[in-house]
């Protein structure tokens, strides 16, 4: 099995290399399970994905520091691929960032993502966000290095100044940032193909492309994202946006038919599902440990 050491080192050493690494968003360990066994390399914990999955609320910065610590060790115990995992603002100043990296990585995460929003924050793609002062967003990042006893652990840096100040003050915090220790740089929601060839041609470490449907940044594949520069992307609300249409649909025809029965040709069937979460594994525990003795050797 994977450990939670060869996963830190997994994930740095990927992200040394030009092919871009592609990360979905999901917000419970069923959407990461899928991902896992559909060959994706890593998986991304969106805080607006777990903010809808968990408590039904958008991304406004209502998610606690447990409540995300919770979703996060339920990912790292069902799969084994690196989790990139979405810490927002680090949930207070720099003691709380430093908190914030230690439980992350205690729970099994490879990678975590800390903001300069002011709190509370709001979606990267949402309008009203606020930043605070570069220089105290300096100082959040050598507690977050200090802070992970992994040092494959990364730490991911995200500006959110580009919607009200611009790209080029996102820019500078970008290198001011990078300057303070961050591993990757994630400059939020740029707003055309010029803008984000100038945040690949200016930064010098490995830098995201986020990619969410119907936001402020044109879509592109990875193929397009790679030539760019970009080396991870990330796609953290389709499979949220997906899950929620399709129940949509599926309340509609229930509460109008009175059945389900004209939705099962898109289910799952019962044994496909099981399949999928492992139910085998389960069976062969039961029949290892279940008697009260473990078999060893045959025995």
């Amino acid at each position: 099995m994977t450990t939670k050491k060869t996963r830190n080192a997994v994930l740095r050493a990927r992200m040394r290399e030009k092919n871009i690494l592609i990360a979905p968003g999901a917000h419970d360990a069923l959407c990461a399970t899928i991902f896992e066994q559909a060959g994706f390399e890593a998986v991304y914990m969106s805080g607006f994905a777990n903010s809808a999955g968990m408590i039904g609320r958008p991304d406004v910065g209502l998610m606690t520091y447990s409540e995300m610590l919770g979703r996060a060790t339920a990912l790292a115990d069902r799969v084994e691929i690196p989790i990139i995992a979405d810490g927002d603002t680090g949930y207070g100043n720099a003691v709380n960032v430093y908190r914030t990296v230690r439980g992350y990585e205690k729970a099994g995460i490879s990678c975590i993502q800390i903001e300069d929003q002011v709190a509370p924050k709001k979606c990267g793609h949402m309008v009203g966000r606020e930043v605070i002062a570069a220089e105290e967003m300096v100082g959040k990042i050598p507690a977050a290095c200090d802070a992970r006893r992994d040092d494959d652990f990364m730490i991911m840096v995200r500006t959110d100044a580009r919607t009200t100040h611009g790209i080029d003050a996102a820019l500078e915090r970008a290198s001011l940032y990078q300057e303070a220790g961050a591993d990757i740089l994630f400059v939020e929601s740029p707003e055309s193909l010029d803008e984000m060839r100038r945040i690949t041609a200016h930064c010098t470490v490995p830098t995201v492309a986020n990619m969410v449907e119907f936001g402020r940044t044109p879509l592109y594949t990875a193929e397009e994202l790679q030539e760019l520069g970009y080396r991870l992307m990330l796609m953290p609300v389709a499979a949220t946006f997906l899950i929620a249409k399709a129940i949509s649909e599926a309340a509609r025809v229930m509460r109008t038919e009175g059945s389900s029965k004209s939705l099962m040709g898109s289910m799952l069937s019962m044994k496909e599902c099981t399949d999928l979460l492992g139910l085998k594994d389960v069976r062969e525990m039961e029949a290892r440990y279940a008697t009260g003795r473990v078999l060893r050797d045959g025995v």
